[in-house]
């Protein structure tokens, strides 16, 4: 799903181009004082390749809110290199989005315990940086365990997990994959639902677990607005902001085949986003389309096209 880049033609570039505003919005005319949540750079989503000083130079100038964090590469920082990249992104109005979760946890337990071993370090640079929020999916499907064998495993390794980020003040968010053709890849369906994301956070009981909540799973899984109205603030690590393509049944789209928000009209955007609004939602919505054109160009106007998406879709608020 992740592949990187290849020539575009011509055509696929207007293509999508056609499916942003015209120019940017700035700051001041997309920040409505009602909302708390920042839209946020996600290099790796729109097929950026990005070191983290890079990746804030960019957030800055395509008029971004937050960035998301590195943690190896913020583990590794002495002191006066951890002051110094702080300055540099307060200097710059930013902050934090999230951190991805580098603990691999969805294998066998040798795997799993090397990732966790490593975890603390990234966690206090994490800490260290002033990072809140770090973040990670859940498959639904598995070829061998039940799904209270994988419930019982996702809760036995998450909240080993979710312990070492608290030990940081950390909160730790878990996205649930609501895809039908996903789920149905494998033998044995597993949690796709953001009842079900919830329960999972519960049995883990950690006290700083919540969800990643995304438009497009969120629309696969047939949650509604009034679900997400239900929830507080404190339930929410991420959120996520999808369109899907046209012309192609619900329950035969394809996980890695999406659009930037606003693209299509298929998705609920206004509802979702008012939702949030309404319980103060305050952390980070970012754009993670695995859309291929998106992915095929350059910087630039990868994250032009990203931005005048999201501020698209933030002007619906209200």
């Amino acid at each position: 799903m992740m592949n990187r880049r290849s020539f575009v033609s011509k055509s696929a570039l207007t293509g999508l181009a056609a499916t942003v505003a015209s120019s940017p919005l700035t700051i001041a005319q997309s920040r409505s004082p009602k909302r708390k949540m920042t839209i946020n750079l996600v290099c790796g989503a729109i097929g950026v390749k990005a070191s983290q000083e890079r990746a804030i130079e960019l957030a800055h100038e395509y008029g971004f809110e937050s960035v998301e964090a590195n943690g190896s590469y913020l583990s590794s920082l002495g002191t006066g290199e951890m002051q110094a990249l702080k300055k540099d992104l307060r200097s710059k109005n930013l902050v934090w989005g999230t951190s991805g979760l580098t603990v691999d946890f969805r294998k066998d337990r040798a795997t799993f315990e090397k990732g966790l071993k490593k975890l603390p370090k990234i966690a206090s640079g994490l800490r260290r940086a002033g990072v809140e929020r770090v973040n990670t999916w859940i498959m639904p499907c598995h070829d061998d365990l039940t799904y209270n064998q994988n419930f019982k495993q996702h809760t036995d390794r998450l909240r080993e997990v979710a312990s070492v980020l608290g030990d940081q003040g950390l909160r730790f968010g878990m996205e649930y994959v609501g895809t039908t053709t996903l789920i149905v890849s494998k033998k044995y369906p597993f949690l796709h639902t953001m009842a079900e994301a919830l329960e999972l956070a519960n049995s883990i009981g950690t006290g700083n677990v919540g969800i990643v909540l995304d438009s497009w799973h969120w629309w696969q899984a047939g949650d509604t607005v009034a679900d997400i109205e239900g929830l507080k603030n404190s339930d929410i690590v991420l959120v996520d902001l999808n369109d899907a393509p046209k012309d192609v049944e619900k329950q035969q789209q394809m996980d890695n085949r999406r659009e930037l928000p606003l693209a299509t009209g298929v998705i609920e955007v206004k509802g979702f986003l008012n939702a949030l609004v309404k319980i103060g939602y305050d952390g980070p919505v970012r754009a993670e389309p695995f859309n291929q054109p998106l992915r095929d160009l350059d910087d630039a106007p990868a994250c032009k096209a990203t931005i005048d998406a999201l501020k698209k879709a933030f002007s619906l608020i209200g």
